[in-house]
């Protein structure tokens, strides 16, 4: 999968200490894409657009 075009973005959960960091792609057509901000060359996940929002609404309820 190509991932060049892709614009990331930490999660908002992130801390200010920079550690434990998501980024998410979600401008790719059909795809949504996931990496370690601390590794950003290393591997991406990527998933469908609902199987992300239903992972981010499980995620969500959670305290």
């Amino acid at each position: 999968m190509d991932l060049s075009n892709a614009r990331w973005r930490k999660s908002t959960r992130s801390g200010a200490s920079g550690g434990n960091c998501v980024e998410v792609a979600s401008n790719l057509p059909g795809v949504v894409a996931v990496r370690d901000s601390k590794n950003p060359s290393g591997p991406a996940l990527s998933f469908g657009p609902a199987a992300w929002q239903a992972f981010v609404a499980q995620v969500s309820e959670r305290p």
